[in-house]
């Protein structure tokens, strides 16, 4: 019994502790692109606008947190200073110019400190650059459909679904991963494949109600409007597999039709489209298969490099 408390007891605390560092870091880097347990800040950036939107977040805290403080001293110098006891008789100022003056100027400034770098930041989102190639996301009750528009990939299209819990350790041995790397309520059977360090406009509508396609990873969100086409863009700067969801409430099952990008190098890519043109499933099967022999020649090569340095020494 008080073996299974203590237990407990240190599980708790690890928790505790990963969510005080989590604070202290400003939300810190997880080591994943889908939400961690007990987190408390922002994902980890893949894209230059997500690591600007980091540092943003960042320096407003830092901000709010000065000012709070500052809140804070005034409100308890109030309390110990001018309270019945510490002074009998009270002051009968009505006002101070020079306060007034710094109470009126000062916030201004800040406010100016602050919109400076939001605004650059708003217009870096906003402004599309000299794309590499073209996706079109259309938002459906309840799944994402995707076409991939450029010329060079004859029209290339599919949809995705969501993983249903019971099915999850069939699509991981398919794919031959642990059941672990098919996230719950976030895994899809089809991914939008991307390449590593280009970068991708993002078209987005929808063909029934309102949608939201979001990507926190990449700084991404933008609204799927029925007869409209919104746009967006990212350039992921590391490979792997990156998730988000739908932020619209769109109906009864709008939490569960997630979006899953996966980032691959240049070749990868360029196999995976030129097999998806025949047949999606197989393409992705031999990505999946590539994927997990690049994996296994660097865990390898780390392996006989460690060994290398055990034998120096």
């Amino acid at each position: 019994m008080g073996q299974e408390g203590s237990v407990d007891v240190t599980k708790l605390v690890k928790r505790l502790i990963a969510g005080v560092a989590g604070v202290a870091g400003f939300g810190g880097q997880a080591v994943a692109s889908e939400p961690v347990p007990w987190q408390t800040g922002l994902q980890p950036a893949a894209t230059g606008v997500m690591a600007d939107i980091r540092w943003f977040n960042d320096f407003t805290l830092v901000i709010i947190t000065l000012i709070t403080l500052l809140v804070l001293g005034l409100l308890i110098t109030c309390i110990m200073r001018f309270n019945h006891k510490a002074n009998p008789t009270p002051s009968r100022t009505s006002h101070n110019t020079l306060i007034e003056v710094v109470w009126t100027v000062v916030p201004i400034l800040i406010l100016v400190v602050i919109a400076v770098p939001s605004f650059r930041l708003l217009f870096k989102q906003l402004e599309i650059p000299e794309y590499d190639m073209t996706v079109k996301a259309t938002g459906y009750q309840w799944y994402w459909g995707y076409e991939y528009t450029d010329e060079s990939m004859n029209g290339l299209a599919f949809d995705a679904y969501l993983i249903e819990d019971g099915d999850r350790q069939d699509w991981a041995d398919q794919r031959g991963v642990p059941v672990s790397a098919m996230p719950r309520l976030l895994a899809t059977d089809n991914e939008v494949v991307v390449p590593v360090n280009k970068t991708i406009r993002v078209q987005v509508t929808a063909a029934d109600v309102l949608h939201s396609f979001a990507m926190p990873a990449f700084g991404v969100k933008v609204d799927a409007v029925p007869g409209r086409l919104n746009e967006t863009w990212f350039r992921a700067e590391e490979t792997g597999i990156y998730y988000g969801q739908c932020s619209e409430l769109c109906g009864i099952r709008h939490a569960f039709m997630p979006i899953a990008i996966r980032v691959v190098t240049e070749e990868q890519f360029a196999a995976w489209a030129e097999a998806a043109q025949d047949d999606i499933e197989e393409a992705n099967k031999e990505l999946y298969a590539t994927i997990a022999d690049a994996k296994a020649a660097k865990t390898a090569e780390a392996k006989d490099a460690g060994n290398l340095t055990v034998a120096k020494r």
